[in-house]
This record gives structure tokens, sequence and C-alpha cells, in this order.
């Protein structure tokens, strides 16, 4: 027996992990053995066909360290949510069987695996102690798990960013060497053939290497579109790279006039750069994601049920404990101040650029810096559920979604690359057999013209405008819940406001009256009982009033106290017009008396609707108050159409009539009621201090400047779209010029390569202005 057949004797592949095992052996380890087993009992082993190669990372860990995954569970109710980083993935066969897998257990719901980032999102409706159940089969099937944190994404990000960089600055430098000798070969009228030949060949050596390592990120997207069974713009790269390098080889075999390693390497040191650029303008966008979980990460101060003081953190602090915050120290979760005052700067989060004082009972915002004394908080919610994790969810959310010209882009790409190659092979065609030349001179337009024509700009045209307009409104207050917002936004023609909380400050005030103040006393003594608003601001406008006893509350009526009654004009039995804003308040022997109140005008309101009509954006104001209170409220912003008294269900059925009619209605609305008439909208926005539902609902969630804030986001809308036009129209106008040039041999692969690396770099900077909108400083 041979030696080579003794060592393949010797050691075969572990059934499982693929490590090297003893002749006769099927697993190199008992832990494989049972993974093997584990994969065949779901009924998975068609994951030993899907994947491409083993190299004992799938190996599972004998003794793995023990950790209760159930402190990272999310959610209160039935269903549960838990985010892991998962190592040991090396195709996409690994993420198959993970999904695979979790999928078979009773209760899931939803495994998502992301082979990027490592990044698996699992849902399941049950205990959160079966957390610890799911991480232990990963861990049989060989995966190595941890909580996912913020860090693992920034690590992420990292890695790949250094991975571009460095085939960039490979590429680059080959790309300059190359280009030295072609230039002596080009202006070498009297080169002899020994040293044009010395020449092709010290680019050889150094061109083959730069294209075969540079290159590497751009094959890999080749391969994995292959694998999903489709041609993508990486394909088209990397067949034009290719074709070039070889077609550039044989010429320095026979020694020809001229090879194009020049071009293969100068194509890909400009489309690296391209993608670095790229990847640097979408990182901005995801920078503000990465900045708002940094302001939850590290430890606070918890106090114990005695007073006791230790520091935790923040990821461990749950709903219902109390913290501490010391003075000039970041207030880390959503939380309640449980007594005195608080002094908050909370411009990371929304922009407010002065600081905010807040009393007890008043809900404190995550992310804020405590500017006055240290104050103890309870926390409302754990840091995976609260505020910040919440907005950072909605900002990834919108960066990913695609709208319509994204899919349009995306749809041109898919159908534009076989296009690409069928002009490619027509042209070498049409060269070598049309016009009788050599198919070594007819490979040369066809390779220039599979390099002219790749849809790399077509490509990034629309995302890059996305992703740098999201994070730039981001950056001004305003969070884009949604990725087809802008869109919808750039094209609304109609604005449907919302008045109480929305134009108005939300919080009523005593207007003078009739009324003695002895009257006022009673009257506010007994409001104390109640939380309705109203009854807070009559409660308010005389705080010294003693609260009253045995206070009786109507639902939807009024306070009763004895004899006494305090409410609405039919509680009372006072007849006459409903004049909004008013609390009635009678006493045994006295007549009725009137408290009229006024929801003060938010200081922008008018600004805002005339901001929206320099915009040609119509505005009608849609209030459920009486009319005199909506009336006036429209008068003093100027819109001209209101409607009064209007129930949730008509604010619904407006905005349908007026869909039906072919409009484009923007709704702006900041409460429970207005959620329905929110989500049927072409788009919705809600100012910052709305309700939680309100928010859910709204495409748009105006964080700061108040809604000054809204006419400046449809500008910049509207200026994302012109760009993304404008990038669409200017890629079309590009492969209309140049594929006639490439086919006609005017262009040469070169000159392909510089001019469609170009292209690809002129999109990406016209993106980048729309995060440069003057709109924000008019």
């Amino acid at each position: 027996m041979s030696t080579v057949m003794r060592v393949a004797a010797q050691e075969t592949g572990c059934a499982h992990c693929g490590a090297a095992v003893p002749a006769g052996a099927r697993f190199c380890c008992t832990g494989c053995d049972a993974a093997h087993g584990l994969v065949a009992g779901l009924g998975l082993d068609a994951f030993y066909r899907r994947r491409e190669g083993a190299d004992g990372s799938l190996r599972p860990a004998v003794d793995a360290p023990a950790m209760d995954f159930t402190l990272h569970v999310r959610g209160e109710g039935e269903e549960k949510t838990l985010e892991l980083m998962v190592a040991g993935l090396t195709c996409g066969a690994c993420v198959w069987l993970v999904e695979q897998a979790l999928a078979a257990e009773p209760d899931v719901t939803r495994a998502r695996l992301a082979l990027s980032t490592r990044r698996l999102t699992l849902s399941w409706r049950g205990e959160a102690a079966r957390a610890n159940a799911f991480v232990a089969l990963l861990a049989r099937l060989g995966f190595r798990t941890a909580p996912w944190s913020p860090a693992c994404l920034r690590a992420t990000e990292d890695a790949e960013g250094r991975q571009l960089v460095r085939a960039l600055g490979i590429a680059a430098f080959g790309a300059m060497n190359v280009m030295m000798l072609s230039v002596a070969v080009w202006v070498g009228w009297d080169m002899g053939e020994a040293t044009r030949a010395a020449m092709h060949w010290a680019a050889a050596v150094i061109g083959l290497p730069t294209v075969l390592v540079a290159g590497l990120p751009i094959y890999r997207g080749a391969l994995a579109g292959l694998r999903q069974g489709r041609l993508n713009m990486d394909m088209a790269v990397t067949l034009g790279v290719l074709a070039t390098t070889a077609m550039s080889a044989s010429e320095t075999l026979r020694n020809g006039d001229y090879t194009y390693f020049d071009a293969a390497t100068t194509l890909l040191a400009l489309l690296l750069a391209g993608r670095v650029l790229d990847r640097a303008a979408r990182r901005r966008a995801r920078q503000a994601v990465a900045e708002l979980l940094a302001l939850q990460e590290g430890a606070v101060t918890r106090l114990d049920a005695d007073g006791t003081a230790h520091a935790a953190p923040a990821a461990n602090i749950r709903a219902g404990d109390r913290i501490l915050v010391a003075a000039g120290e970041r207030l880390r979760l959503d939380a309640v101040l449980e007594a005195g005052e608080a002094l908050l700067d909370a411009s990371a989060t929304n922009g407010e650029t002065l600081p905010r004082g807040f009393v007890a009972g008043e809900a404190l915002p995550a992310g804020a810096v405590n500017m006055g004394a240290p104050f103890v908080a309870r926390v409302t919610a754990a840091a995976a559920d609260g505020s910040l994790a919440a907005m950072a969810r909605l900002l990834e959310r919108a960066e990913q979604a695609k709208g319509r010209f994204v899919d349009v882009a995306d749809r041109v790409v898919r159908v534009f690359v076989p296009v690409v190659h069928a002009v490619a092979a027509l042209t070498f065609l049409f060269w070598w057999l049309g016009m009788g030349v050599g198919w070594q001179a007819a490979l040369v337009p066809a390779v220039a013209a599979l390099i002219v024509t790749c849809p790399c700009g077509f490509a990034i045209a629309v995302p890059a405008v996305q992703a740098v307009a999201v994070g730039a409104l981001f950056r001004r207050g305003v969070l884009v819940a949604n990725g087809t917002a802008l869109e919808r936004l750039a094209s609304a023609d109609h604005a449907v406001l919302d008045k109480t909380g929305t134009l108005t400050e939300g919080r009523p005030t005593l207007l003078p009256g009739d009324w003695t103040e002895a009257a006022l006393r009673e009257a506010a003594g007994m409001a104390r009982a109640s939380r309705h608003p109203l009854a807070r601001a009559l409660a308010m406008a005389c705080p010294d009033a003693p609260a009253a006893e045995a206070v009786r509350e109507v639902p939807g009526r009024g306070l009763a106290c004895g004899e006494r009654r305090l409410g609405s004009a039919a509680f009372l039995g006072v007849t006459g017009p409903d004049a909004g804003l008013t609390l009635w308040y009678a006493a045994p022997g006295a007549a009725p008396v009137a408290f009229r109140f006024a929801d003060r005008l938010r200081p922008e309101a008018a600004v805002l609707v005339r901001d929206l009509g320099a915009l040609g954006l119509s505005a009608e104001l849609l209030s459920g108050d009486a009319p005199p209170a909506v009336a006036a409220v429209a008068s003093q912003a100027g819109i001209a159409g209101w409607t009064a008294q209007a129930t949730p269900e008509d604010k619904a059925a407006r905005i349908q009539a007026l869909r039906a009619e072919g409009r484009r209605p923007l709704m702006l609305g900041d409460g429970i009621n207005d959620a329905a008439a929110l989500a049927l909208a072409h788009v919705s926005a809600c100012p910052g201090d709305g309700t939680d539902l309100a928010q859910t609902a709204s495409d748009l969630v105006l964080r700061a400047e108040g809604l000054a804030a809204l006419p400046a986001a449809i500008r910049t809308a509207r200026r994302a779209q012109r760009l993304a036009r404008q990038n669409i129209g200017f890629s079309l106008l590009y492969n209309a010029v140049a594929v006639p040039l490439a086919v006609l041999g005017i262009v040469t692969p070169l000159i392909a390569a510089v001019v469609m690396a170009t292209s690809s770099l002129i999109v990406i900077g016209n993106s980048l202005r729309a995060g440069k909108d003057p709109a924000w400083t008019a």
C-alpha cells in the first residue's frame, strides 16, 4: 500500500463536524456523535447535503459554562423574545439548521438568524425559563451562544469595515504599481518585444494576486447570489474582473501588444472605494442606533428595600426597581420620579436645547442627564423594553424597509444583470464571427461592455439616499418609523390636524369668569378627587383648597359630594348649547356657576399651518371638542375648514373619504382616539409627547423642535426623492451612452472600469446631499 493510500485510510472526516478522525471511526468525539443523532432525530439530515464544507467549528463543547439566559428574555405577557449572538456559523446551511431546529420546538413562533451579523432573534409562547433549553439545544448542535448586545453589533460592523478597507488598500496598491508598468507599455512605441514581455510579466506578478485577494468581498457576494439562485451585481463585477484578468494572462503568455491588468485592479480599487463610502453613509444612519443603545449601557445604583445602595449593570435592572441617580449621572432607563424635583438634560434623545424640570410622579426619559440634585426614581421598563430600545428598533426597521423606488431598483437590477451578460456575449460574437477578428481581440470590447454596464450605481441609487435621509432626520429629532414613510411624506397633499395635544398644549387653564373665590375653593376641593384634565386644571387654579371628603365620581358626567355637583351641563341639568371646555358647579341654594377653560395654542401651530400651505398642503382641523373651542383654535391657527365633536370613527371615516377622492392625506395626531385615523392616512405623524398607541400607529414621531420639524421633514423627504430620481436617471443615461461605445470598441476595459466606478462614486456623493438639506436652517 502506498504512503498516500495509508494516510487516506488512517484519517477521514467526522460525519458531523468534518474534523479528521482515525480510520473506522465516524465521529471525532461523543459530542459530535450526539449532535449527529439530534440532527437525524429532528429530520434535518439535509443539513449535511446543504453545507459547503466543514472545519471542525461545529464540534460541541464538552463542558460548556452554565449561564442563565432567562434574565435576557423580553416580554411580560405570553409572548417572549430572546436575542442571541451565535458563533460557529460557517455557511448558509448552518443558518438553515439553527432556524429549522428551533422551529421544530413547540410554541416557537419565530426564529430568524442573520449570517452576516450572527444575530438570532427567537420568539415563543410560554415561560421565560425555556430560553436555557433553547440555548442548550444549540450547544448540542455545536453552536456557541451569548446574549446579544450593541457591542456585538459594533464588533461585527468594525470587522466587516476592516475587511473592506484592507481589500481597498491592496487593490489601490496593486492598481498603482500595475498602472506604472502599463503606462510604460502605452508610450513605449519603440519598445522591443523582450522588454514588453518583461513589463507584461511584471504586471501579471502584481496584478494576479491583487485580483485574487482584493476581490474576495465581491466574489463572496457573487457566490451568495448564486446559492440563492439569482444573479446579482457582484456577479457582473466578478465576471468582468476575472474575464479581464484571464484575457490579460492570455496576452501575457503570447506576448500580445497590451494587457489589461490595470483595468482589473483599477476597477476593484474604485469599486471598493465606492463600497467604503457607501458603508460610511449607511453607518451614519446606524450610528444613531448605536448611540441610542450606548446611552443605556453601563452601571446604575440600585436601592434595596432597606435603602442599601449597590452598583448593578443597567441590563439587570427590572421594572419596579428603585435607582439612585447622582448629580451629573445619565438616567439609563425609563423611570418615574418618586419624590421632590429633578432637572434633566434630554438633548441626547429629543434634541431639546434646554434642561427641563420634572416633579414627583412624572415620567423621566431614558438617556437624560441629571443636571440638578440627586434623586430616586422607580424604573418602569427594563433596558430591552424601554423607549431607547424601541426607538433603536424603529430606526433599524426604517433603514432596512424597502420603498417603491427601492423595489423598482431591485427589480431592474435582477433583469439588468442577465441583459449585461447577454450584451457582452453578443459583442464577442459580433467582433469574432461578424467582423472576423481573432478571439483575443474580440474579447476586448466584450469585456469592456461587461464592465461598463455593471449596475452598481443603479443598485445603490435609492438605498444610499434613504439611509442618509433617515439618519439626518433622526439627528434633527424626527424619528422615521417606517421605511416607506419618506416616499409617502414627499407626496402628501392635504393635512388633517388634531386639536387637543397636537395644535394645543393639552393643558387647559382656567379663564376669568363670574364666580367667587369661595365657589372656586369649594369646586377645586371636589376636583382633587378626579384625574379628568379639566378637574386637574381647576384644582391647580386653587392649589391651597382642601380636598373634599366623600366625593363620588360618575364616569363621563362629573363629581358628586352630598348635594353639591361638579361636571357637565347635562349632569347638573343646565340647558343651553355646549360651551366646550367648561365645568359647571352647583351648591344647594346657589345658581350654577360655569368654570371655563382654554387650551393654549402651541407657539408653532400657526407657523406649521403657514409652512404646510407654502409646501402645497391644504389643512383642516378635526377634533372631538365642542364647536366653540374648535372654532377658536382654527381661527388662531389660520385654518379655514374644521370639524367639531368628531368621534374616533368620524376621524377614520374622514381619512377614508379623502383617500377615496384621490387625496393623499397627512394625519397629525397625538391621542388614542387618533390611532385609527393615523393608521389609515397616506402618511402620519405624532408629536413626541403623544400617547404610545399614537406613536406606534404613526410613520414619523416629532421628538424635537415641536411641530416646526414637520414642514422641514417634508422638505427633506421631497429632496430625498428628487435625489433618488436623479440617481436613477443618471444611471440610465450613463448606460445609454456608455454601452454603445463599449460595444463598438471605442471604450477599452481600463476606460470602462474608470467610468463605471466613477459613476458609482457620483451616485454616492449625490446621495450624501440628502443629509445636508438647507431646509433645517431655514
